[in-house]
């Protein structure tokens, strides 16, 4: 089971995923601009920015994880966030074996994981500098679906400036990180119930045969196939909980 709760650092959310009495599988997860920490029963790892949908690997397992608001994450870590585009590492390549093991074990004894670990972030961010404003006005312009080079402009950035510091901040290009936000836009449509040709046109894309080649090439799967594992996955969710895509 998947729920997730704001954090109370600005622009993250804390989520925690238990294994169902009955498995189901192992749920794809689609890109979304964000970089994840992990707790995974005593490891700590890094979930970089994806490109295409990433099905995680092994068997089902106990987990606590705060996802950084999109360009966040890099300055928190210490590492560009292209160096780790469509991986996941342990913590222990980023801030040292050592280290990683004695953060995981501390998280490990909390009597909530998930909250040792937003407090791990948060004592993180008091030491690293403050999220840079001018990535947050990307990140802002481009979820609400202007174009790329209206925000280099409005940002006062040229295209190749705004490219390298997007790569460092988001792991790819604005048009990358564009074309996720407009999915995750089109896709939250569709978790409503929004008919798929509204759904495109509401966040963005030309018409449906357009985000149905965008949800293919992002997600891994088809309109039809997303929404009726949606479906399935909302009605096996008890309730109160939580669930993203």
């Amino acid at each position: 089971m998947y729920e997730e709760r704001p954090a109370r650092l600005d622009g993250a959310v804390v989520w925690t995923l238990t294994p169902r009495t009955v498995d189901e599988g192992p749920v794809p997860v689609l890109p979304d601009g964000c970089m994840d920490l992990l707790w995974c029963e005593g490891r700590l790892l890094v979930a970089g920015p994806d490109t295409v949908a990433y099905l995680p690997e092994g068997g089902p397992g106990h987990y606590a994880g705060i996802r950084f608001a999109p360009g966040d994450a890099p300055a928190l870590l210490g590492v560009p966030a292209s160096a780790l585009r469509d991986r996941r590492v342990e913590l222990g390549a980023l801030w040292g074996e050592a280290r990683a093991r004695r953060l995981g074990a501390r998280i490990s004894d909390a009597p909530d994981p998930a909250a040792a670990l937003e407090d791990l972030a948060l004592r993180r961010a008091a030491d690293a500098p403050a999220p840079d404003p001018l990535i947050r006005a990307v990140v802002r312009r481009l979820a609400a679906g202007r174009p790329v080079a209206e925000t280099a402009d409005a940002v006062g950035l040229g295209a190749r400036r705004l490219h390298r510091r997007s790569l460092d901040a988001f792991g790819y290009g604005p048009k990358t990180l564009a074309r996720i936000l407009r999915l995750q836009r089109a896709l939250a449509l569709v978790r409503a119930g929004v008919p798929f040709a509204d759904a495109a046109l509401g966040a963005g894309c030309a018409d449906q045969a357009h985000l149905a080649r965008e949800t293919r090439a992002l997600a891994g799967t088809t309109l039809t196939a997303y929404a009726s594992a949606w479906a399935k996955r909302e009605t096996s969710q008890p309730s109160g909980s939580s669930t993203t895509a």
